[in-house]
């Protein structure tokens, strides 16, 4: 296994009193597991080998170490070290224990049992590329009041808001550094980051990546956990093969059905292209999933995202459904400036619906700019997951050839691979 650069910080030291349990809140049992072991693996299940560092009660340092390296699933970059009163104090005990090749740092929250590992992927991609701090986050979408002594003092424009999640990604020297410098108590490793002067941007979150405190989020939790699990037996009922020693119907006096041949799942495989011009105005530009602070945008009825556009086209064909156009016309207004993401989820949605899941998707993008090559792994993470599987993006020009030589516009060509459901 290659050495890591990537470590993974995962918090478990808390005692949890709000969830009325009487072990510590990491322990609490969730599904086959604890909420522990279901946030070490979505850590594991990432795309890289990472260091992974568990933060735990002292009482705890010794179980967790034989029941983590007792598990298949468990990493041999694994550090199990005893955390403090506070959680600032647990995450600098964290930070002590990395192995000196780590450049890029995530804490994790073990309280976020349920989060994905795509957003633990799209959170070190996202530090690298960008060198400084992120964090993953959701849009408000309640109305948010500010209240003195009960009475409502204003409405906050929920707009400038997001909902925080973890992991939180650092440049493991920014992050060691606003340790050093920390004074007070902060909520969350962003803000104590951001007061040492640490820049932190917000990329999307997952809400399955929501926080277990309270008892109903525990169920909640619970019943996710059992759905997945059921989804799972579902698939394997289906695919078993009847016992040879099978008990025989009973004869009819009904003429016999005719012969059907059983229909052949194979996979289907479906190709998008889409274009777009560069626009006239200071549109910004929206490829990939991601914004492009800077470069020019494109001119569409939505964001342009001539990327995510492709993808959807080869999800559709592959399945036999239409385009994009057919399914996302010009004329629906709701759609004036949606991003890639509302278009690439929906997509999916509709894929499912027809009996199939993605396989992989490669999307390769024809234009003089902007460069991929920094964001290159930051854009795959996002893409992959908004659509549930492995996306790959790649970039060429067109050796100042057509449209795309010429600094007009931008081209995108995909390719996606469909399994039967």
């Amino acid at each position: 296994m290659s050495t890591p650069s990537v470590a993974v910080i995962v918090v478990a030291a808390g005692s949890g009193t709000r969830l009325g349990r009487p072990e510590p809140k990491a322990f609490v049992p969730l599904g086959d597991g604890t909420l522990l072991s279901h946030a070490v693996r979505g850590v594991l299940g990432m795309r890289e080998p990472v260091q992974l560092v568990v933060v735990v009660p002292a009482e705890r340092v010794d179980q967790t170490r034989a029941e983590l390296l007792a598990s298949a699933d468990a990493s041999a970059a694994l550090v199990v070290v005893a955390g403090g009163e506070l959680r600032q104090d647990s995450v600098a005990a964290g930070l002590a224990q990395l192995a000196p090749e780590i450049g890029v740092v995530l804490v994790h929250d073990a309280a976020r049992a349920l989060t994905p590992s795509l957003l633990f992927d799209e959170v070190a991609a996202a530090v690298r590329t960008r060198g400084h701090g992120v964090v993953p986050g959701l849009p408000v979408v309640d109305t948010v009041k500010r209240v003195a002594d009960g009475s409502v003092v204003e409405t906050v424009d929920r707009a400038e808001l997001a909902a925080v999640q973890t992991p939180q990604g650092f440049p493991r020297g920014a992050i060691e550094r606003a340790y050093r410098l920390a004074g007070g108590e902060f909520t969350d490793d962003a803000a104590l980051a951001a007061a040492a002067g640490v820049q932190v941007d917000v990329v999307p979150g997952d809400v399955r990546a929501f926080k277990i405190t309270v008892p109903t989020d525990l169920r909640r939790a619970e019943q996710l956990v059992a759905e997945t699990a059921g989804d799972a037996a579902s698939g394997d009922e289906a695919s078993a093969v009847p016992a040879p020693d099978a008990v025989e119907p009973e004869p009819s006096i009904l003429p016999p059905e005719p012969v059907v041949e059983p229909r052949v799942l194979v996979p289907r495989v479906g190709t998008g292209v889409d274009v777009h011009a560069f626009a006239d105005d200071d549109t910004p530009l929206w490829l990939a999933g991601l914004e492009w602070p800077g470069e020019r945008g494109l001119a569409g009825h939505s964001d342009g995202d001539a990327a995510s556009h492709a993808i959807c086209d080869a999800l559709l064909a592959a399945a036999g459904l239409g385009d994009v156009g057919r399914i996302f016309g010009t004329a629906d207004p709701e759609l004036g400036g949606a991003h890639g993401e509302v278009f690439l989820r929906e997509t999916v949605r509709r894929v499912r619906e027809a009996g199939f899941v993605v396989g992989n998707v490669s999307v390769q993008l024809v234009g003089n700019r902007p460069k991929l090559a920094p964001r290159r792994e930051e854009a795959e993470a996002l893409l992959s997951r908004f659509v549930g599987a492995p996306v790959s993006v790649s970039a060429t020009t067109s050796d100042g050839l057509g449209f795309t030589g010429r600094g007009e516009g931008i081209a995108a060509i995909a390719t996606a691979l469909l399994l039967p459901a």
